[in-house]
């Protein structure tokens, strides 16, 4: 793949890069070559304004397509030629656990991290959507467990992103509903503002069945690029495994 040539620096007068940096092809074979490390690209992202541009344009969506290719392919097919949001939303999206912090938008104290590998899945989707919104596509990853959180018991953290929300019966729906916007809290992925699924009263049962958790201890936000993050208080194995639909 060749990408197009820039070489001047989006950066201030006083960057050391209008001195002369490496060509974006340059930078695409290293990256490539390290099998887009998302470590790697996040501490490219912070050394100008230049290489964070190139970061979010190419590198983020070349980790996106490579390690998620078929979600790629299906979040695209509408015609569109880019994801909601952004590739570095959508690459942090796949890897990272945003967890929560005391006062925030869960009010617990468990610190974000990266994943080594999360499953994401349009059928458990369906799970998280009332019957009005069946046609839309939600893609869901599996619960992230941080167990024996005191008397909160077993949390589970689950992330997701919508395929062109911007059409979405959800979206039509939180508005329909004349749903609040959170007033303080933004998307850890997007920095976009958050609608509350639970203070809209569009949290299905059947999301509960899908995480294997307590059907009414579920919330989850969704923001204005459709990327979803939600807890949940898990229910102990033996109660949930028959429950739990594996795919």
């Amino acid at each position: 793949m060749i990408v197009t040539k820039q070489y001047r620096c989006i950066h201030s007068s006083s960057c050391l890069c209008t001195k002369g940096h490496l060509s974006e092809d340059a930078i695409f074979l290293v990256f490539q070559h390290l099998n887009w490390n998302p470590r790697l690209i996040a501490t490219l992202s912070c050394v100008c304004k230049w290489f964070d541009d190139v970061a979010k344009r190419v590198l983020w969506k070349q980790f996106c397509w490579t390690r998620a290719p078929k979600m790629m392919l299906d979040l695209q097919s509408s015609g569109s030629h880019s994801v909601d949001g952004n590739w570095k939303a959508l690459g942090k999206l796949l890897i990272y656990c945003s967890g929560s912090h005391q006062g925030g938008l869960f009010d617990i104290q468990i610190p974000g991290h990266f994943v080594h590998r999360t499953r994401f899945s349009r059928t458990s989707g369906k799970s998280f959507l009332l019957s009005q919104c069946k046609t839309d596509v939600l893609y869901v990853s599996d619960p992230c467990e941080h167990l024996d959180q005191g008397e909160e018991g077993d949390v589970g953290f689950f992330r997701g992103i919508f395929k062109s929300f911007s059409v979405s019966r959800v979206r039509r729906m939180l508005i329909d509903r004349e749903a609040k916007l959170h007033p303080t809290e933004l998307c850890p992925y997007c920095k976009a503002k958050l609608w509350s699924m639970l203070q809209a009263k569009m949290i299905p049962h059947s999301a509960g069945s899908r995480l294997g958790a307590y059907d009414d201890l579920i919330e989850y936000y969704v923001c204005l690029n459709g990327h979803m993050l939600g807890i949940c208080k898990l229910l102990p194995l033996s109660d949930s495994e028959e429950s739990f639909d594996v795919e």
